[in-house]
């Protein structure tokens, strides 16, 4: 066995058996440490990880609630042109470029974090926030691997009086609140299949999927701390294509376009059908495929198994620009480029769907777009017969960034916390892998392991961390 293959083993075993680990560092899940209460009135002390780009919005969100004071600012390119825009909202309050440093420094001041990073890098900021008794919202998707997701709720569960939110705005918006009152009063029943779609151009489009390796290093900005920005990964040189949202399209960084709206599109679907893990993934098709890179298009399949009185569900998604999904008899033209006459039946290769998906239930189909955007009853003849039987919706007592900050006050309980929002990272964690080896992923879900393949079941786990990020591995 190479020396790679037995650290790489070494690790998947060390991983697996984590949540058994006795010793933790210093800073990590401290027994009984009192979670702060709060008055009537009273902000949130909030410390924000990321602040250009989407952490910026994040931050922007959180903030305009009124329940937030925001204590630390902290970002491993602070200064650059990204990261301005906060800075100048708010310019007293602390910089920091290393958020060990910045929990270090004004632990003891902050209630709660926003993690608006690179998908690699929510994991290891995640775990010492919740090892010191802070709040977390994170953004979509929790995590980059299947372990590391699995960690994340383990450490939630510990420390069972911190709050956790994903960052799905939709599941506090109107699309959540009526998917639940339509399963509740049985419009939504007998779902056999869903179509996911997701066919914008995303970043790695025009980029040749023949590579052979990475783009060649650079030399980083002189406002990056490139060691930092790295983490947990292996090692990588700096480039342009690494960084400000590129990490998206990488297999090492992000994960795609599944990671970046499969929590947009399915979020509700997974909850309220309990769809758990799937038992299979198979990738149908991924063209442009490369050991690298996303694929230029992608078709997945996951399967479902029943679940109480309720079916078998396979889900199949679709993305890239010519890689449209079929679309039912009387689909109307809602959701279809206004541009383009919507097709009586299949799918039109010139159409432009928006993100959305469509759902096969025993006597009704639905469409829907993403986030809070609702469903609707197709075809339309259906619906109008419908409407005097469908329940009244409630509206929404808070968006998603209140419902957070009031969770961490106590007085609302988050709707996409880590054991709600953990499964379904896992799911896209479990597709990555079919659109990454190329291979059709049979998986265990009572032992959580991939049974198909002993490569892709060591990628649920990854690569050992670099030396001195160990510590996170641990609950």
């Amino acid at each position: 066995m190479s020396d790679s293959n037995y650290s790489r083993r070494k690790f998947l075993t060390q991983a697996l058996l984590a949540s058994a680990a006795v010793a933790a560092p210093g800073f990590l899940f401290a027994k009984g440490q009192p979670i702060p209460r709060f008055a009537a009135g009273e902000k949130v002390n909030l410390a924000c990880i990321g602040i250009g780009n989407r952490g910026g919005d994040i931050i922007r969100e959180l903030y305009n609630t009124g329940l937030a004071n925001i204590v630390a600012l902290c970002d491993v390119d602070m200064e650059a042109p990204h990261t301005l825009p906060i800075l100048k909202m708010f310019p007293n309050v602390p910089r920091f470029k290393d958020f060990r440093q910045m929990f270090d420094k004004m632990g003891n001041q902050i209630e709660a974090v926003s993690i608006g990073t690179p998908d690699f890098s929510h994991f290891p900021i995640t775990m010492m926030a919740i090892g010191l008794g802070k709040h977390v919202y994170v953004e979509k998707p929790m995590a980059r691997t299947f372990n590391e997701v699995e960690l994340m709720m383990k450490a939630a569960k510990k420390n069972r009086k911190v709050v956790t939110q994903m960052g799905n705005q939709g599941h506090s918006e109107a699309n959540y609140f009526q998917y639940k009152a339509w399963v509740d009063a049985g419009i939504i029943k007998d779902v056999t299949a869903i179509t996911a779609h997701m066919n914008s151009p995303r970043r790695w489009h025009g980029w040749n999927p023949k590579i052979t390796s990475f783009p060649p290093a650079e030399t980083p900005p002189s406002t990056l701390d490139w060691n930092v920005w790295q983490m947990q990964t292996q090692g990588h040189d700096y480039n342009k294509d690494f960084v400000n949202g590129q990490w998206r399209c990488w297999f090492d960084f992000g994960m795609g376009a599944l990671g970046d709206w499969g929590a947009h599109i399915l979020d509700t679907s997974h909850q309220f059908l309990d769809l758990g893990l799937p038992y299979e993934v198979d990738p149908i098709k991924l063209e442009g495929h490369n050991n690298f890179f996303y694929p230029m298009s992608s078709t997945l399949s996951f399967k479902f198994p029943k679940r109480g009185s309720m079916p078998p569900v396979e889900i199949k998604w679709y993305d890239g620009i010519d890689n449209l999904p079929p679309i039912p008899a009387g689909y109307g033209v809602q959701g279809l480029d206004p541009n383009i006459p919507p097709p009586s039946n299949g799918a039109a290769t010139s159409a432009k769907l928006n993100p959305g998906k469509i759902i096969y239930g025993k006597d009704l189909t639905f469409k829907g777009g993403s986030h809070g955007s609702t469903l609707s009853i197709i075809p339309e003849e259906k619906a109008k017969e419908m409407a005097s039987h469908l329940p009244v919706v409630p509206p929404s007592p808070s968006n998603h960034f209140a419902n957070f900050l009031k969770a961490c006050k106590g007085e609302e309980k988050t709707r996409s916390s880590f054991d709600i929002a953990g499964p379904l990272s896992q799911v896209f964690c479990l597709g990555v892998l079919a659109q990454w080896t190329g291979e059709k992923i049979v998986f265990d879900r009572k032992k959580k392991i991939i049974t198909s393949s002993k490569n892709a079941n060591d990628l649920l786990v990854g690569p050992p961390p670099r030396q001195g990020w160990e510590q996170y591995y641990k609950v």
